[in-house]
């Protein structure tokens, strides 16, 4: 029964009595499953990971993150595979390093921007919300 079922496989008419041409047509819908499986599952996934491990390997102090288990916090310290964030003024939790999801876009530019603006001084705020009256409070704008 096996011989059959392999000379079935092969594609060798009847009894084997076939040129072998035709044997290696059978494996092309194989090889374009391979090269398929490779081009839509498996090269999305690697670049993916690599993405993800540079997105952990450049983590830094004062990052604004998410992590996993969708705890929003700001990194208080790095160490070689833990990090500190802190939650809120009181809290401050350490995570494995593949615990963090993703740098959120606050930490990057604007969380920065806010905190420079904090520092102004009271006239340069109304100044500053004067000239642009979109980022400034309703308040602001009436005047």
């Amino acid at each position: 029964m096996n011989l059959v079922v392999f000379s079935l496989l092969m594609g060798a008419p009847g009894g084997g009595s076939g040129d072998g041409s035709a044997a290696w047509l059978n494996f092309i819908p194989f090889g374009l499953i391979i090269v398929i499986f490779y081009f839509f599952m498996i090269r999305p996934q690697n670049k993916k990971q690599k993405e993800t491990q540079r997105m952990l390997n450049a983590l830094k102090k004062g990052d604004k993150v998410v992590t996993i288990g969708g705890l929003h916090g700001v990194i208080q310290s790095v160490k070689d595979n833990t990090v500190i964030i802190k939650a809120d003024e009181f809290t401050k939790l350490e995570f494995s390093r593949q615990a963090v999801a993703s740098v959120t876009l606050e930490g990057k530019g604007e969380a920065k921007e806010v905190s420079i603006k904090g520092d102004k001084s009271d006239k340069e705020e109304k100044k500053a919300a004067a000239s642009d009256p979109v980022s400034g409070t309703a308040e602001e704008t009436k005047r």
